[in-house]
């Protein structure tokens, strides 16, 4: 499966983002993503502590989310290799996004998708 197959149900949606902490522990918080773009998500940071931490540590990550009713939910995790921007173009288009409007942006991250799974 291709990101571009799935782009339309996660784009602007909450997902959950897992990261790994300096002492190999799981680190998880709720995101918006961006933008689905040429086989990258791009998600803002405009609170995170920890994840950008993690992620210049050790780039692994997850993300996955769901939608649909109970009954006919169906959902995606999303494996791959994040970086995160302080500064750059990425930085530049997030901090345009009107959802960050009035926010301190202070970084990006950009997912080079590696494995697509369908769950549920």
């Amino acid at each position: 499966m291709k990101i571009e197959e799935i782009k339309d149900n996660i784009k602007n949606k909450i997902a959950d983002l897992a990261s790994v902490t300096l002492d190999n522990k799981p680190h998880t918080i709720a995101v918006e993503v961006n933008e689905v773009k040429d086989n990258k998500i791009i998600i803002t940071d405009n609170q995170m502590k920890n994840t950008p931490k993690d992620i210049k540590n050790n780039p692994n990550v997850s993300l996955v989310f769901w939608e649909g009713k109970k009954d006919e939910e169906r959902g995606w995790r999303i494996n791959g290799k994040a970086e995160y921007y302080d500064s750059g173009k990425y930085l530049d288009f997030v901090k345009s996004l009107k959802e960050n409007k009035g926010c301190l942006t202070k970084g990006a991250i950009v997912i080079k998708v590696e494995e697509i799974k369908e769950l549920g």
